[in-house]
Formats: structure tokens, C-alpha cells, sequence
């Protein structure tokens, strides 16, 4: 089996950064249009000015992730053909790591508006902080302690954008 090239390598970790970002853009994009569709919509005008400002941090940190996943796109289309891949996925990896880290903002902001609106406040708060830490177990806490977990993936390095090049 061919060993790949550093070129190679840039190319294939780009391509699995685009991968997750589709992903990741799905979701956001969903929660985005709820939440644009939301003021719209009959109940709306019964929110308490606590659930107002939690719709704002939830459409805009929306707003951000959306921003900062679609950014490798518009970085791609500036770069292309210029032979930059490596500043590319290195762009990519920051703005898919912010764009997960103001989904989560977004995600847990609108579960609590939602349970502000439909239970008492501290059960909202409650089941957000539970929200949070589950969206954190798998987005941070188990991905991180994996990386610990072992050797058994030789290649796990080479899909780190920020690892240096052992070629």
C-alpha cells in the first residue's frame, strides 16, 4: 500500500472536514428557520421579556454557527487553485470547532425558552443544565477522552489539522 502524500493528506482531511460540516449545517439550519419562524407564530406575544432575551441568544448564536460553518465554502471559493489547502482545512477546523461550540449556545438556549414557556423556571433551567452537559458528553467530554483511549488507530493524527506533518 502507497503511503500518501502531504498533498494527499490535505486534500483527504479537507474532505472530511466538508463531510461533518454538511452535517453539522443540516441541523443548525433547522433550528435556525424554527427560530426565525417562531415570533410568527400565535403564542409568541404570551413570553415573558426573560424568554425574549433567551430568543435572541438562541437566533444569534443560530445565526453565528450558521456563519461560521458555511465560512469554509466562501474561504474555498477565495483560495481556490492557489495551492493554500493546508491554511484551508486549518481555517475550516477553527470555524467548524466555533460554529459547534454557538450551535451548542443555540441548542440549549432554545430548550430553555421552550421549557421557560411550558414549565416552571427551575425545571427549564434544570433540564437546559442536563441539555448542556449531554450535548457536552458527546461533542467535548467523550471525543477528548478518546484521544487518550490508546494507540489502536494508528492514523488518528493524520486527521487533525493542526498535527504536524510526520512525512
Amino acid at each position: 500500500m502507497s503511503k500518501e502524500t502531504e498533498k494527499q493528506r490535505w486534500q483527504r482531511n479537507f474532505a472530511d472536514l466538508l463531510q461533518e460540516l454538511r452535517v453539522a449545517q443540516t441541523g443548525v439550519q433547522i433550528l435556525f428557520a424554527f427560530l426565525l419562524t417562531l415570533p410568527f407564530s400565535n403564542g409568541f406575544t404570551r413570553t415573558s421579556e426573560f424568554q425574549r432575551d433567551v430568543y435572541i441568544v438562541a437566533l444569534l448564536s443560530a445565526a453565528a454557527a450558521t456563519a461560521m460553518i458555511i465560512s469554509p465554502v466562501a474561504f474555498h471559493r477565495a483560495l481556490f487553485r492557489q495551492g493554500r489547502k493546508p491554511e484551508l482545512v486549518r481555517f475550516s477546523h477553527t470555524m467548524a470547532s466555533g460554529g459547534l461550540a454557538f450551535m451548542l449556545i443555540s441548542m440549549v438556549s432554545a430548550v430553555l425558552l421552550i421549557t421557560d414557556f411550558v414549565l416552571d423556571r427551575p425545571i427549564a433551567f434544570l433540564l437546559s443544565a442536563i441539555t448542556a452537559l449531554w450535548f457536552l458528553s458527546f461533542w467535548v467530554f467523550l471525543p477528548f477522552a478518546r484521544r487518550s483511549w490508546g494507540e489502536d488507530d494508528i492514523d488518528d493524527d493524520d486527521d487533525d489539522p493542526e498535527a504536524p506533518s510526520g512525512d
